[in-house]
């Protein structure tokens, strides 16, 4: 069978997304930072194409304090105000707000106890019985995305979706989407 990637194919920065990080879990289950930034990051890629994100990374990270929890949930008006007017991230005051609403949720459930690596694996689907052979046979969203949207809507979490959700889950590992023949396919 030929080899080759579900996506990315022809930029550097894409196929590295590609056969480097998604679809891989973060590098420990107790890393809610880096889970904190790869959901925020499918949040604003909502509408947009992937490869926009993945070219302003580094300014999200630079304007989100490197995504740590506690200091975006410590924003206020006058780091909304620095985001919005930030060219090197996507300036999307619904994306913004829900970021650091996202992050102050976060702090929230990790008072309580709760972790959200917890909550994504508790909706982690039955692996399929065999991988999809194209990339538009890929669903947008599914049963398990729309409970766990639901359920971080619940927490107080925003801009999630199932269909970001979805996104989130395969990103994250929870999901595994490569496709047949996908050299990244495991």
């Amino acid at each position: 069978m030929e080899t080759f990637r579900c996506f990315g194919t022809g930029d550097p920065l894409y196929e590295a997304y590609h056969d480097e990080e998604w679809g891989v879990p973060p590098s420990s289950s107790a890393d809610e930072h880096e889970l904190f930034e790869r959901m925020s990051l499918e949040a604003f890629q909502s509408g947009l194409s992937w490869i926009t994100i993945l070219r302003k990374r580094e300014g999200f990270r630079a304007a989100f304090a490197g995504f740590d929890p506690a200091a975006v949930a410590a924003f206020g008006d006058d780091d909304v105000a620095r985001l919005m007017a930030d060219v090197g991230i996507v300036r999307n005051r619904a994306k913004i707000d829900a970021t650091i609403a996202n992050a102050r949720a976060l702090l929230e459930m990790h008072t309580r106890g709760e972790r959200l690596a917890e909550v994504f694996e508790a909706h982690r689907p039955p692996a399929r019985a065999a991988r999809l052979a194209r990339l538009d046979q890929m669903p947008a969203s599914t049963p398990e995305s729309v409970a766990l949207a639901k359920d971080l809507k619940k927490r107080g979490f925003r801009f999630v979706g199932p269909t970001t959700a979805y996104a989130a889950m395969q990103a994250l590992g929870y999901v595994d989407d490569h496709v047949q023949g996908c050299i990244s396919a495991r």
